[in-house]
This record gives structure tokens, sequence and C-alpha cells, in this order.
């Protein structure tokens, strides 16, 4: 296939996407500056894991990845896959419940707090992907800055609070353990696959405005609909598997971590509901529970 490397070496500026995440990462870095002036230090992999995030939606936002975005939708997608997949979950890996401590102290962070939990976040998210997929949205996001922009930030913020549900510091539903944390991941992974295999299978053409940058690229338009499907489905598939293991392994530790507590318990001669102990492993506060149980 005839590339047109002219398209390929041009950029994007758009300074209004481009604020939030340097916002962002100007409080980030702050805040754990802070910390670590206080004896509390951020762990180095967070601290890569959220600057690692944020320039991955830099480099969706400026690289040629954004222009091409505007010809191709597979070029489009993949840099929507970047910011609302990959870098949303970078972001929450950063996370920490001392980071975050300053913000969910505020009225407008405890009223906004049930958008963490995993039944409204997973509803909002597909709502989201789904919304701004449909044709009118996606084209109005091609013709008009301001609504790309507004596009992108709900892409983000819909996909931070999705696996802030999953993965982030906040308190969790007692409900929500390993077993139902497995069907979240199920459901989203299924709710994309269900957009990707749309684009795919379809016979009709979703967004006819791409008609002019598909002919550039010498690229029928249910040929790039289809890659721009066959995208999602791959990366879904690979966040996926990673995301299982990850489930794995948590549950076996939590499982080793649980049962030395009940064990340390039993030979202090103390009491010990397993169903506390679960719900301290599960909330990371196994360290503290356990020198609560040595100092008694």
């Amino acid at each position: 296939m005839f590339i047109p490397f002219a398209h390929v070496v041009t950029g994007v500026f758009e300074p209004v996407q481009l604020a939030p995440p340097l916002v962002a990462l100007g409080a980030y870095w702050m805040r754990a500056r802070t910390l670590a002036k206080q004896g509390r230090p951020v762990a180095p992999w967070r601290l890569a894991c959220f600057g690692l995030g944020i320039g991955v939606i830099l480099l969706a936002l400026v690289t040629p990845v954004a222009s091409i975005g505007g010809e191709l939708i597979l070029a489009h997608m993949a840099q929507h896959i970047l910011i609302a997949d990959l870098a949303a979950l970078l972001l929450v890996f950063g996370l920490t419940g001392p980071l975050l401590q300053p913000i969910l102290a505020t009225r407008v962070a405890h009223r906004l707090r049930v958008l963490a939990h995993p039944v409204v976040a997973f509803s909002l998210w597909a709502i989201d992907l789904f919304v701004w997929h449909s044709p009118a949205l996606y084209q109005a996001a091609l013709d008009h800055q301001a609504v790309h922009a507004l596009q992108h930030t709900c892409f983000v913020f819909f996909g931070f609070t999705m696996w802030l549900a999953l993965l982030g510091p906040l308190p969790q539903p007692s409900w929500f353990g390993n077993g139902a944390k497995l069907l979240y991941i199920v459901a989203v992974r299924l709710t994309g696959g269900l957009l990707g295999n749309i684009f795919i299978w379809s016979g009709s053409v979703f967004y006819p405005d791409y008609r002019a940058g598909e002919a550039s690229w010498h690229m029928s338009p249910l040929r790039d609909q289809g890659a721009a499907g066959t995208i999602m489905m791959i990366e879904s598939s690979i966040v996926t598997v990673l995301l299982l293991g990850w489930l794995f392994v948590k549950a076996a530790r939590e499982s080793d971590e649980r049962q030395e507590l009940l064990e340390l318990a039993s030979e202090r001669g103390l009491d010990l509901d397993e169903r506390r102990a679960a719900r301290a492993v599960a909330s990371g506060r196994g360290d503290e529970l356990r020198r609560r149980l040595e100092r008694a």
C-alpha cells in the first residue's frame, strides 16, 4: 500500500487538550514531593506509572497518530485506545490513598465518590463508549475542536473511573471480591469487544467524513473501519490476559496473607474473625492488622 509520508510526519497542537494532563502531572509531582518530605514517599513504580500515563496521553495528542486520526478511523481508534484505556489504567496504578487525600477531603470529591462504585463506573463507561462512537457525535468531533476535546476528556475521565473502581485505592463494596472483580473484567472486555465486532462485521460505513482521507491512503472505508475494530479486539485481548493474570496472583497472595493472620491470631490466643482478616487483606491493610495482633 502506498503511504503518503507527508501525512505521517505532521503533528498536532491543540492547547485545549494538552493543558489538563500537564496540570495533573504538576499537581501529582507537588503532592508526591510533599509526601516524601513527610517521610511517606510514593513508591517509584507508582511514580513511573503515573508519568508514563501522562506521557501516553501526550503521545496520542501531539504525534502523527493524532493527525492521521483525522484521515483514518484505525488511527483515531488507536488514539482513543491509548488515552481511554492504557493511559487511564497507568494513571490509576500511579495513585495511592495519601496522594488523593487532599482531593478526597473536599465536598465535591465526597459527592463524586459514587462514580468510582463498580456498577456506576462500568455503566457510565459503557454509555460513554457507545455514545461517542455514534456517527453524529463522532463526526462532530472531527469537525469541531471543542467537541473533539470534550470527547477525549470523557474518554479519559470515564476510563479512569472504570479502572479506579477495579484497581484504585478507594474503599470498595464488601461484595466486590475477587469473584466479582473477575466478572467486572469480563464485562468490560465483552463491552469493548462488542463495539469492535460491530466495526469489523458491519457492512455499513459509519463515518463517511473519512472518505477523502481513506482515498489518500488507498484504503476502502469498510476496510478502514474493520481495521479499527481489529485494533480494539487485539488490545482488549492483551489487556484482558494481563488483568486475569494479575487477579490470579492477587487472589493467591491474599489467601496466603489471610491464612498467616489467622494463624498469628491463633498463636496469640486472640479471636480473629475470618471475614475481618479477609477485609483487611483485600483493602491493603493486612500489615496494619498484623502489627495490632503482634502488639496485643
